[in-house]
Order: C-alpha cells, then structure tokens, then sequence
C-alpha cells in the first residue's frame, strides 16, 4: 500500500471519528444519556466547576453535562449558527447582554433559582438591557471591589479606617509624614486605572443607575449643553481623585503594571491600593499572611454616600435556541443549590446573589459585606459604556495630565457619534431613549 493511501485512510478514519463525536455531542453520550453543553467562562474556578459537573452526572441517569470553556466568540458565533449552548454561566457584560437584548435567551422568571435571588440586584442585570416579559439572565456570582488595605500599617500609626474625604486626606497626610506611601499606583496598566481610580471616584459621587438612564433619554444628542453628560457629571469626582493619584502615589507609578503593584503591596511598600478581590490570590503568592482588608473610597463628606463597585462576574442564561431547556432547567435548579452556590462564591471571593446566603468567611473582604447586604452598590461606570469608546484609555490618559473636561467632551461625542442607546431600567426611559 503505497504511503499516500495509507496516510488517505487514516484521514478519513479520523473524519469518520470527529464525525461520530459531533453527533454524539449534539444528541447522546455513549451511554445513551443525553448530552448537555454547559459554557462556562471562568478559567480560574474551572477546577471547582468540573467537580459540580462530576457530581451532577452521577446523581442522575438521563444527562451528561459537557463543560465549554471556549470563550465568549466562540459562543457568540454558535449562536449565529443556531447551535448554541444549552445553558451558559459567563461574565455579564455587553458580549453577553446582546442575548437579552435580541431576546434570544429564554425566560426563567418560573425558576426555583429565580426566587432566591435578591431583587435588588436586577437593576444592575437591566442597566445591560432587558427582553420585555422575560427573565434572561440571573446573577450568580457577584464580584465586589473597594481599596485593598494594610491593617498593619494603619494599626501601627494608629489610623481609622475613613468615612469621609477629609478623612481620607487627614489618612494620606499622615501616612506620608510616617514615611509611608499612601497608594500604590500600577498606571501603566489602563484597565486598573479605570477599574480603581475612574469607577471608585465617580461611584463614590454619582448615583450610576440614575446617571445612565438620563444620559439615554438624552438620544443622540449628548454634549456639554445637555441637562447631563459625562462632561457636566463626570469631571468633578474625576478631578477630585486625581489629587490622591498624583499627591500621594508611589513615585514611579506610571511605569509600574498590575503585577508589580500586587508585589509591592504585599511587601508592605504602600498602605493602600485600588484593586478588586482578584488581587488577594495575587498578592498571596508572595506574601500570603499579609495583613489585608478592604472599605470603600470616601468620595464625599457624608458617610452615607459610601458605597462599594460590584459586576455580575457570571450569569446564568439558557438559550431559547437550545433543544435541550428542560434538561438545563434541571442543572441550573442544581447550580442554584445553597451548598454549591455559596461554596462558589466563598471559592473566588465572590458574594453569593441569593436572599438568605451565608456571608463570605475571608476577613479580607469582610469590610464590604454590610455594604452588599444594604445596597450600597454600583456598577462601574467604566464597563457601562460600548466598547468602541475607549474609556480604560481616556481614565489612563488623564491620570497622565489630560485634561478631563476636554476628555469627557470627547466622551459625548463618542456617545453622539455612535447613537449609542444605552439600556435602561423602565418603559418610560426607554421610550425617553427611543
């Protein structure tokens, strides 16, 4: 047999092969069970994911869940396709919310799991948009970020934790006259300038729900006239935290990156930093027993005002395009069991969405639990934009001395220019926007 049959057979063998696991993932395991593609988007938590999978698969005999972790483009495009997952658990954001938008995940307001959710919460899934009469989406796990402190290094100069911006100053200035430095400032990486210092300072002053349902009900015309526009709303909190970014940060901290940040500050070289719980691991590596906790950026002199940054880290979604919605149902009503829900969040530092979940039991984020348990929570104004404004580089670029007046003008053109309609939270708003 010469070497070019030989190497045909074995392609078509092979074609035969990746043939015969399409169709078994499409319909049945080899067992006969019926197959279940679940994308999960979380790479860091899938060795928890896989065991909630394992164990799922032998407490019954009628599905196998396959677990995806592709990614959101790969989704994206199974559902131009029409093949989509079956159930999703993903980071909620603008790649996502485009499903509810179009209306093309199904409805589990009639879920077990919707009824332990906190409502309070929906506002911050809806500022994403909404498929009218429907239930797209449920929050499962919700990530909230606040500075990062050394406890250490304020027991040792015998500072309270502040509540209010003269506090807060009143803080730097005696940490400065110890010989410590404030902040510690990472501005060569754009995305932890508008994650910290952009997010932190404008939810600190601005009430964010309230903010973007004016901005749509603006439409297309969005300028520095406007009864609101990033211009007019964002400039003042902006202005205000650059005195911290530029007064008291680390000398060469437009140079330094996320990882030399999570370095330093587990070396004790800063006392605070502006950074999400994803840092704690981080920082762990090497410097594990390090003294950490967390409060929220005083923007304002009135303790009430304070309030902590939260995302929806993963949604729960079942495409109205899958065959399979009573099987997902059955695993989503099996995600949304307390014992695993909760031990999710406590795994990735999360906060669990649910009315009567336990609190997380880390000391490290345990400054922000009363905050979540009252509501004090927004969303990042720098993730509730499109993406093709480019807010991570327009935070970083005034931290680098552009001006923000000017910047925030040029954010109201963007949003004018793109005719953006932002999603919003009631049928008077939307009309408002439309």
């Amino acid at each position: 047999m010469s070497s070019t049959s030989s190497r045909m057979r074995r392609i078509a063998a092979a074609l035969a092969v990746t043939a015969l696991g399409g169709a078994l993932l499409a319909g049945c395991s080899s067992d006969g069970r019926e197959t279940l593609r679940f994308t999960f988007s979380k790479r860091e938590a899938l060795p928890f994911m896989q065991d909630v999978v394992q164990k799922y698969n032998a407490s019954q005999e009628r599905v196998t869940v396959e677990m995806d972790t592709s990614g959101v483009d790969v989704v994206s495009a199974s559902f131009v396709r029409g093949n989509p997952p079956d159930i999703m658990l993903a980071n909620y954001n603008y790649e996502v919310a485009r499903f509810v938008q179009r209306c093309a995940l199904s409805d589990l307001s009639g879920t077990d799991a919707a009824g332990t959710v906190r409502e309070d919460l929906q506002p911050l899934m809806e500022q994403y948009g909404t498929c009218e009469g429907r239930t797209s989406a449920l929050p499962y796990s919700v990530m909230a970020s606040s500075v990062i402190y050394n406890t250490q290094i304020f027991e040792d100069n015998g500072l309270e934790v502040p509540t209010t911006w003269d506090e807060l100053i009143a803080v730097c200035d005696a940490l400065e006259e110890a010989g410590v430095t404030p902040f510690y400032g990472t501005f060569k990486d754009d995305w932890t300038v508008a994650q910290g210092w952009y997010d932190y300072a404008i939810g600190g002053s601005v009430d964010v729900i309230d903010f973007f349902e004016r901005l749509a009900a603006e439409g297309a015309e969005v300028d520095g006239s406007s009864e609101v526009s990033f211009e007019k709303t964002f400039t003042e909190p902006v202005e205000k935290v650059l005195q911290l970014a530029t007064e008291y940060t680390n000398e060469d901290a437009d140079s330094r990156a996320y990882g030399d940040g999570n370095l330093a500050f587990g070396e004790g070289e800063a006392a605070m930093y502006l950074q999400g719980p994803w840092a704690f691991s981080e920082i762990a590596k090497t410097a594990p027993d390090a003294p950490l906790g967390t409060f929220p950026l005083p923007m304002t002199d009135d303790p009430d005002d304070l309030a902590i940054r939260v995302n929806m880290d993963l949604a729960a979604m079942i495409p109205d395009a899958s065959t399979k919605k009573d099987a997902a149902r059955d695993f989503l009503e099996y995600l949304y069991q307390p014992d695993i829900i909760e031990a999710y969040n406590e795994s990735q530092l999360g906060f669990a969405p649910t009315t009567d979940a336990a609190p997380p039991q880390d000391p490290r984020i345990e400054g922000m639990q009363s905050y979540y348990d009252e509501g004090r929570i927004y969303q990042g104004p720098s993730v509730l934009v499109p993406k093709t404004i480019p807010v991570f580089a327009y935070a970083q670029a005034m931290l680098f001395g552009q001006d923000p007046a000017r910047t925030f003008a040029t954010m109201d053109s963007d949003w004018s220019r793109l005719a953006f309609r932002q999603p919003v939270l009631t049928d008077e708003a939307e009309e408002a926007a439309r």
